[in-house]
């Protein structure tokens, strides 16, 4: 309100002096001063909410005040007016609005020429331009304010966009793990409950544990995307926003890999040098792709005994390698994925299962995902056969110039 008030107090201020002198000559016409300058300035207090209703209003005051031969110094409040139709509506609108002021300004300076004489002008033509001049004046402004606001909403919706697609394929690797490590536990149970029913019982209570886990996170994502303001704040949010958790980085690929151990693979991992200086978001993307590394070999790996996870940092680099040594097909060409998005793909199967083949070959959400994630830092992954046997996920990260100098 402090805001819609300021424009009219500011004209009641230059419109008072013209006042008190009209009081003091006894001016007759001092009513009809009094009556145009409040009808020109108390509507700037509703000029936001009502641009055009308010414009046309004074517009139709200003005509009245011309036919009655009354010169207001409150006619600046139809500069006021003009910005606000300008700064929030089309440039149409905007156009239409300053001819109207125009038209009341060629009328001006028919009607009263003199009123330019304190800047030198002696015609009416020369008093037009020098009121026009305010009046094209307010109308750029006005249209500039409505172009940044416009710039600044979308700029707001490219990142509204950007963290929505972020958080959808954080919502992938969760929940594309999870399912891999709850089917290959699953499995295993049943193999097992004859025999061994203890430990079919261990198997399905950790599936249990992992199904409570990605439902946790999946709960926060949701959160997140449903995280703004409601229109009413007396509704309520279509989700509870879930508690911030911090996003998982190399501290947490000790847990991920233990889910992995669960189902009863051999994993072996080094992660050496990496704890000081890494940004956050470069320790995501390598936990994201160790993630989906091992989820790919739980997908589609041919009996995998053992899988060995290698994180190394180097001067200016971080070097992820996974491999797994499940069965592999005789010839598959291996993808190489780079931030200029160079990928190739062949696939023969032979001794993988075809969906295993076809899925790691081609690559689904998960091969775009690790590309995405490793051009962030001008990166490669490379997901191949290996020629010792298996199938290798290796990535390389370049760090920033300040991490790398740590």
């Amino acid at each position: 309100m402090a805001i819609d008030a300021a424009p009219a107090v500011v004209v009641a201020a230059v419109t008072v002096p013209q006042l008190r002198y009209h009081a003091a000559h006894d001016d007759p016409q001092f009513g009809a001063y009094v009556l145009f300058s409040v009808l020109l300035v108390v509507p700037l207090v509703w000029r936001r909410r009502f641009p055009l209703w308010t414009f046309a209003f004074a517009a139709v005051v200003a005509l009245t005040q011309w036919a009655a031969d009354v010169r207001l110094a409150a006619d600046l409040a139809l500069l006021v007016y003009l910005y606000t139709v300008a700064s929030r509506h089309p440039m149409r609108v905007a156009i239409v609005a300053a001819g109207v002021v125009e038209v009341g300004a060629v009328l001006a300076a028919v009607r009263w020429p003199e009123s330019g004489s304190w800047a030198g002008t002696g015609s009416w033509a020369e008093t037009f331009l020098l009121l026009s001049g305010p009046v094209v004046a307010a109308l750029l402004l006005g249209v500039t304010a409505r172009q940044r606001r416009e710039a600044l909403s979308a700029a707001v919706q490219r990142a509204a966009v950007a963290e929505r697609t972020r958080i959808a394929a954080e919502m992938h690797d969760i929940i594309a793990h999870s399912l891999a490590v709850m089917v290959t536990l699953s499995e295993g149970a049943v193999r097992k409950q004859a025999r061994e029913p203890q430990r079919a019982g261990e198997a399905m209570r950790q599936v249990a544990a992992t199904g409570r886990q990605a439902l946790t996170e999946t709960r926060r994502l949701l959160g997140l995307l449903h995280e703004a303001p409601a229109l009413d704040d007396r509704l309520p949010q279509p989700y509870p926003v879930q508690p911030r958790h911090p996003q998982p980085g190399l501290a947490q690929l000790g847990d991920l890999l233990d889910q992995v151990r669960s189902t009863g693979l051999t994993v072996e991992s080094a992660v050496t040098d990496t704890a000081d200086g890494m940004p956050p978001g470069a320790e995501l993307a390598v936990y994201r792709i160790v993630q989906e590394a091992l989820t790919n070999t739980l997908k589609h790996a041919i009996a995998p005994c053992r899988i060995s996870v290698t994180v190394t940092r180097g001067p200016t680099s971080v070097t992820v390698d996974v491999h797994d040594d499940g069965a592999s097909p005789s010839a598959r060409a291996s993808e190489r994925i780079s931030e200029h998005a160079a990928e190739r793909t062949t696939s023969r199967p032979s001794e993988r299962a075809s969906d295993g083949v076809e899925g790691r070959t081609k690559g689904g959400h998960g091969i775009v995902g690790m590309r995405e994630r490793a051009a962030v830092y001008a990166g490669t992954v490379t997901a191949g056969p290996d020629p010792r046997g298996g199938w290798r996920v290796h990535a390389d990260l370049v760090l920033p110039a300040e991490a790398a100098a740590r």
